[in-house]
């Protein structure tokens, strides 16, 4: 109402506080649908895709994560109230301050139970009994190593299976956090969760507020909103481009920054109702070596592209 004018009459339309609904700013994972929503869209993209058979591997691999994550539901213990208040309290993500539940071992355990079943090549049948037969301290080691970045060259194809199995534990514990109580990071790029990197960013096209942007975390699978148009790398906004491959639909698109020259992927809800972080990221390589070959550094890898 301009100042000094009459009062309106009659009763308010609409939303009388005014201004756009806010989008949820953490989205936490269902652990029990997750991987099968994965699976699914994997093998919906994998045909006539270049990758088929690769693809048809990954979609596998998350069933198995899936069937690791019904059985393990009831066996992972949540964050303690206090564990979770400290980290919130620090600003940290609440899953950095929790030592990690045995109950991880017996996801990779059904996993390459699950693996085995399906009569894989001979080259992963030794990774697979490699870590079925390995004791505690080897694969604890082995997991270390891959949430530290530091596998060693002959581990790569085996730290893939403990990937998985710790993609499954994670998504276990960020599914039982408080969600009312999980506050973004100061850096907006990392997961408010575990403080992971995000794995693809999905711009939404229903909801409250269609047209936001989520980034998915890598490793526990939580849903993050970061505001668009600015790099989730370094926070710049002047040179954004997005690019994507022609006739491709440009379903996902790379949004590259000149200031640091990093890129991240985006899938758009509009272009496809059915996209997934986790499986169009896979099936997207090309993307991946078109936007490489050009300069640019992705901001941060998927950790089941070890052996892609």
């Amino acid at each position: 109402m301009r100042q000094g004018g009459a009062p309106p009459t009659g009763k308010w339309q609409g939303n009388p506080s005014g201004g756009v609904k806010a989008p949820r700013p953490v989205l936490l994972p269902d652990a029990c649908s997750r991987f099968m929503a994965t699976a699914a869209r994997l093998d919906a993209l994998a045909d006539g895709n270049p990758m088929e058979q690769w693809l048809r591997f990954m979609a596998q691999l998350a069933r198995a994560q899936h069937e690791a994550a019904v059985m393990l539901t009831d066996d992972i213990p949540p964050l303690s109230e206090s564990t979770v208040q400290r980290a919130i309290e620090r600003r940290l993500a609440p899953l950095t301050m929790h030592e990690r539940h045995p109950a991880w071992r017996e996801g990779m355990r059904i996993i390459i139970a699950a693996m085995q079943r399906n009569e894989p090549p001979k080259q992963i049948v030794k990774d697979l009994e490699y870590l079925r037969d390995g004791n505690t301290e080897v694969i604890d080691r082995l997991a270390d190593n891959f949430l530290h970045g530091d596998v060693a060259a002959g581990d790569v194809s085996k730290a893939l299976y403990a990937a998985a199995a710790l993609q499954v534990y994670f998504a276990s514990l960020a599914s039982k956090l408080p969600a009312e109580q999980v506050r973004l990071l100061p850096e907006r790029g990392l997961c408010p969760s575990c403080g992971s990197t995000p794995v693809a960013g999905i711009i939404t096209a229903t909801g409250d507020t269609p047209g936001t942007r989520y980034l998915f975390c890598s490793l526990c699978s939580t849903a993050w909103n970061h505001v668009r148009a600015i790099c989730i790398t370094c926070g710049g906004s002047r040179k954004l481009a997005l690019r994507s491959i022609e006739g491709s639909g440009d379903v996902v698109r790379a949004e590259s920054c000149g200031d640091c020259h990093t890129y991240a992927k985006m899938l758009y809800q509009a272009k496809d109702m059915q996209v997934d972080a986790f499986a169009d990221d896979l099936a997207t390589l090309g993307l991946d070596v078109l936007v490489s070959e050009a300069g640019w550094a992705r901001h941060a890898p998927n950790p089941l592209l070890l052996i892609a």
